[in-house]
């Protein structure tokens, strides 16, 4: 049997793992849909046109390496490492998105809360994963044990089902949305200057 201590640890692990599965991730993806919709609501279109639906999209790039990495790849510092690396770029481009769309469409109040979720809900994913792989994490900066920097399927893979889940949730969710949007502004041939 299990030491008191080693059941906590595995109990807070799996707590932890859970809220990464059913609460960031989740509120991630529902916080993008709502930009989608205020960016819709606004004729992005027709004001900042297609640059900033570009950064849209680059910006999905960026927050979908480390999700993917997280939920196929077994974490060690190799991907701990490049999420640390793509929450960096993802808050400078959402910096810039923000700079960029200033003064050529009406950016509401509604609008930068949730963008204040799509930048911590990353920020809280990163800080989570860190957390729980608190060894890889520290190794990285020569404390502790060896980083292992290969990029390795998990040992532990989550559900099938949610792995599908979570990929038919970004088709529907980030994909379908974004990629219209992109067409949207593409059709109308705006880049604002």
């Amino acid at each position: 049997m299990a030491s008191p201590d080693v059941m906590r640890r595995e109990g807070i692990e799996d707590a932890t793992r859970r809220a990464l599965q059913g609460f960031v991730m989740p509120v991630w993806m529902a916080a993008g849909v709502m930009a989608w919709w205020c960016h819709r609501r606004t004729d992005i279109e027709h004001t900042s046109g297609l640059t900033e639906s570009v950064i849209h999209a680059a910006m999905m790039s960026e927050g979908g390496v480390a999700a993917m990495l997280g939920l196929f790849c077994e974490v060690n510092a190799g991907v701990l490492g490049a999420s640390y690396v793509a929450l960096g770029v993802h808050e400078a481009t959402a910096v810039w998105d923000v700079a960029y769309a200033d003064g050529r469409r009406e950016v509401s109040p509604t609008e930068q809360h949730v963008h204040g979720f799509l930048e911590r809900v990353p920020l809280m994913a990163t800080v989570l994963l860190t957390v729980l792989h608190w060894d890889q994490a520290t190794s990285m900066i020569g404390r502790g044990g060896r980083a292992d920097w290969r990029l390795r399927r998990k040992r532990r893979p989550v559900s099938a089902a949610y792995r599908a889940g979570v990929l038919l949730a970004v088709v529907v969710l980030v994909v379908l949305p974004y990629g219209e949007e992109l067409v949207r502004c593409a059709r109308t041939g705006r880049v604002a200057a």
